[in-house]
């Protein structure tokens, strides 16, 4: 097992992810989905262009919500990471001039910031005590990794088995946000962000939604988004009805 320090400057990226996360928290899911997109859509032009060896398989994203344990996972089938991918991507967020920047975009769009500065993965600390990332990469022969952190420069990276490729980041909710270990609180943000994302997105209730959904005969796992909108049909095969629903979406 790999211990270490996140190396970044504190004290100048903090503010940033203090400032502008904690203004609209509920912004973490967009933005932890819009990445396992990319991992999905990636993986799948690899495999076209035949840089990714085998079968995809299903290329979907799950939201699963653990009431038991206090958790929100976010998976995907994407092209995963190697323990090296980790390092750079997680433990190497380095930002200065902080205080330049609050000046700079002061006033302006608070959602579109954390996505320029690419700090849409650190939204998960805004509501979580400790943030897991499972990953298995989709290269031959890759070992399949786990890196923990609870916020503080501090973490954890070791050697795991793990399945198929792709990642699961599961996110210890705390106790103030603890609303998005709600059902309907968790579901109705994905359907609010990722309504017309590109890679089907399905919901799973916790275990005691579970067992309310089955009695009354409905699935567990919802999915959130129409992964194949009217804009992809054929003109033959176009529906007025799935337009205006469509429509509806946007």
């Amino acid at each position: 097992m790999q211990k270490g320090n996140i190396r970044v400057q504190t004290e100048n990226i903090f503010p940033i992810i203090k400032k502008f996360l904690y203004s609209d928290h509920e912004i973490f899911i967009r933005e932890l989905v819009s990445n396992a997109v990319d991992a999905t859509q990636k993986v799948k032009t690899l495999s076209s262009i035949g840089e990714a060896k085998g079968e995809l398989g299903p290329l979907r994203i799950d939201i699963k919500l653990d009431t038991t344990n206090k958790t929100l996972t976010i998976s995907d089938s994407g092209l995963g990471m190697t323990a090296e991918e980790i390092d750079k991507y997680l433990n190497q967020v380095a930002f200065s001039g902080a205080e330049e920047v609050l000046e700079k975009y002061n006033g302006q769009n608070e959602n579109n910031i954390i996505g320029h500065f690419g700090l849409g993965f650190d939204s998960a600390f805004m509501v979580s005590d400790k943030v897991e990332v499972i990953s298995k990469s989709y290269k031959e022969n890759a070992q399949a990794v786990r890196w923990e952190c609870d916020g503080s420069p501090e973490f954890t990276l070791e050697e795991i088995e793990k399945e198929g490729r792709g990642t699961d980041i599961v996110l210890h909710i705390n106790e103030e946000s603890k609303e998005f270990l709600e059902a309907h609180r968790s579901e109705s943000r994905p359907q609010k962000f990722c309504r017309i994302l590109p890679v089907p997105i399905y919901f799973h209730k916790g275990e005691e939604q579970i067992e309310a959904a089955t009695e009354h005969g409905h699935l567990a796992a919802q999915p959130v988004n129409n992964a194949y909108p009217p804009r992809h049909t054929r003109p033959a095969e176009f529906k007025d009805k799935a337009n205006i629903n469509f429509d509806k979406d946007l």
